[in-house]
């Protein structure tokens, strides 16, 4: 899908600039969502209406689509339009879904191949109260450096031995243990 044009200088679009005006901190929400119990599941951030595209701005280019499967179920054109009003508006596109039919497998797979199609993460979550904290928590991290989800490599030589060999694909930790009982440490500390 090529980016939303800007109809005065038919230019991309850029992504919506929003200020909340809780100094940034508020997660803007669209005025439709109003009287969705989902608003009221969002905690430990401010709230506020604004006109958005998205149904949630947690962040200058981070919007979130929220999509109940209940509510898909009634009307599956909902969403591709939604999809489509969306463009290109933001960095970071989200559906957060609500897995709330028990019968979730095929609408989950469709939903799935229409957003990799149109580059939107898929987030699914099995109550309200459980999307509310994906919310909060997305606002909440906003500004965080990744470093809290890199993978962590102790400092100690077995740690180092195990992650440098495991990045050779086909080779697990066993292996590493194995090789390492086998030659010991000083047959590495010696190869080139």
């Amino acid at each position: 899908m090529p980016p939303a044009l800007n109809p005065a200088t038919g230019q991309p679009s850029k992504p919506p600039v929003v200020v909340p005006s809780g100094g940034g901190n508020n997660i803007i929400i669209r005025p439709v969502q109003r009287g969705n119990p989902l608003v009221d599941a969002i905690k430990n951030v401010g709230k506020e209406f604004g006109d958005i595209v998205a149904d949630f701005q947690v962040g200058r280019t981070t919007g979130v689509l929220f999509l109940s499967l209940k509510y898909h179920r009634l009307h599956p054109e909902y969403i591709h339009t939604r999809i489509e009003k969306l463009g290109h508006s933001y960095t970071l596109r989200i559906l957060l879904m609500l897995c709330d039919i028990e019968e979730h497998r095929d609408p989950i797979r469709e939903l799935t191949k229409t957003c990799l199609i149109n580059n939107i993460t898929v987030i699914v979550a099995f109550s309200v109260e459980e999307a509310g904290h994906y919310l909060s928590t997305f606002k909440q991290f906003e500004h965080r450096p990744p470093d809290l989800i890199k993978e962590r490599i102790d400092k100690d030589y077995n740690a180092v031995l195990r992650s440098a060999l495991t990045s050779i694909s086909r080779v697990n930790k066993t292996d590493v243990e194995t090789l390492r009982s086998s030659f010991g440490v000083r047959a590495f500390s010696h190869s080139p």
